[in-house]
């Protein structure tokens, strides 16, 4: 049993339920009993289930990809002058146009490009950069401005204006996270229905520990009767145990499609739960899964073509999957990292924090190819990228014309929509 919990203490605050539920337990914010003095708001209604519903699924890079890696500008002399030991050789490109080509590790990305599947927004950024891991991720999960602080994430403001006003009567989740934390981005003003699993998740003994752990947690005494904070909870934990159970047998019985075949790495496992969770019909319109490892200060090299690798791999069997299913019509997947690498190479044979870089975005029914305008490299040492499409225009395009939400209303403003769906 994990050390954080105790079977015989629930959480007595809702700070510190989210707190425990955010460490990998499998629940996150079933408030369906909670009282008034747990919500500051109505609770908010789920998104209703339709068959032909549009999901969009995260893709996070943790760490800060390196975008002049990732699609290489092997035309560009300036490249090779900036990147005298780490620049991609000519002959070893992906092509992708007549001067531009993605990295050798991503041959399931560059098919899947050829296909038309595959859509590159060149050169994504913001203003006034910044350059802090931990805060260039806040910016880019609260879509604020990078001198303000929101206190809801897009994602929890896409929940709270996509809801259709009807209390719901399933424990089914409508945004759920692969990954070792609540993601910024889910932070919402009201409550909804979320769920979270462990990166990879799929262990049966961890599955097993968790589902006993929350049913000894849901049977303890509700307290001394003073409150109704402890009852409230555990009728959460109830409820999240159904749900846990759902889960984990809609992972444990599902079967992947002709052609899927996943790597054994946790990135590819996430990605194989996913398509399992949306095969199973559940009413979820976001996934949010994550691949660390790309903050590269030195021996950039092997470390980056590794994570290429597991991203393009992994983003290949998942797309073969929903084809195989018949789901790749409902699904688009989109990457996002808290910023590129400078475009001059360091003493260390590695990259440091910098600005732009590419963002990929997946699907049946993108525009594939190469969009925005590439940037400019000539750059002296140390110089950054000035981005030339802002992040928030490419979330704008996934709320208008894939999630069905008016932009303006998520965004705080209105960023110009791209052609890419």
């Amino acid at each position: 049993m994990p050390s954080y919990l105790s079977p015989h203490l629930l959480p007595t605050t809702r700070r510190e339920f989210i707190s425990t539920s955010g460490r990998g337990i499998g629940l996150l914010a079933f408030s369906r009993f909670a009282p008034s003095f747990l919500v500051q708001s109505t609770m908010a209604a789920t998104l209703a289930p339709e068959k032909d519903r549009t999901i969009l699924v995260l893709v996070q890079l943790a760490g800060g990809n390196d975008g002049l890696n990732t699609l290489i500008p092997f035309e560009d002399a300036n490249y090779y002058r900036l990147r005298p030991t780490l620049g991609i050789a000519k002959d070893q490109v992906l092509r992708a146009s007549d001067t531009l080509g993605l990295h050798p590790a991503c041959g399931a990305m560059h098919r899947l490009f050829h296909e038309g599947k595959l859509g590159i927004i060149q050169n994504v950024g913001y203003p006034n950069p910044n350059r802090s891991h931990f805060r260039s991720t806040e910016i880019w999960e609260t879509a604020s401005n990078s001198e303000e602080f929101a206190a809801t994430g897009w994602i929890g403001r896409y929940l709270d204006n996509a809801c259709v006003g009807v209390p719901s009567v399933s424990h089914d989740p409508v945004a759920v996270h692969l990954s070792n934390g609540v993601p910024q981005s889910f932070v919402s003003a009201h409550e909804h229905p979320t769920f979270g699993l462990l990166a990879g998740s799929g262990n049966r003994r961890e599955n097993e520990e968790t589902r006993k752990l929350l049913e000894t947690m849901a049977s303890q005494p509700a307290g001394d009767g003073t409150s109704n904070n402890a009852t409230f909870l555990q009728h959460t934990l109830m409820d999240a145990l159904v749900t846990e159970k759902k889960v984990q047998r809609v992972l444990a019985d599902y079967r992947p499609g002709a052609g899927a075949n996943y790597p054994g790495n946790p990135f590819a496992a996430s990605l194989r739960s996913v398509a399992a969770l949306i095969a199973a019909g559940l009413p979820t319109r976001v996934y949010f899964v994550s691949l660390s490892g790309f903050d590269t200060h030195s021996n950039q090299l092997s470390a980056q073509a590794n994570l290429l690798t597991q991203l393009s791999e992994g983003l290949g069997s998942f797309q073969k999957d929903l084809e195989a299913h018949q789901l790749d019509g409902q699904v688009t997947t989109m990457t996002f990292s808290e910023f590129g690498r400078r475009p001059s190479e360091n003493e260390s044979r590695g990259t440091d924090h910098g600005t732009a870089a590419p963002l990929f975005i997946l699907g049946s029914r993108v525009k594939g190819g190469l969009h925005g305008t590439a940037p400019s490299l000539k750059l002296e040492r140390n110089q950054d990228l000035t981005f030339s499409t802002d992040f928030r225009s490419v979330y704008a395009t996934a709320l208008d014309r894939w999630l069905d939400c008016p932009s303006e209303a998520v965004l705080g403003g209105k960023f110009a929509s791209l052609s890419i769906i």
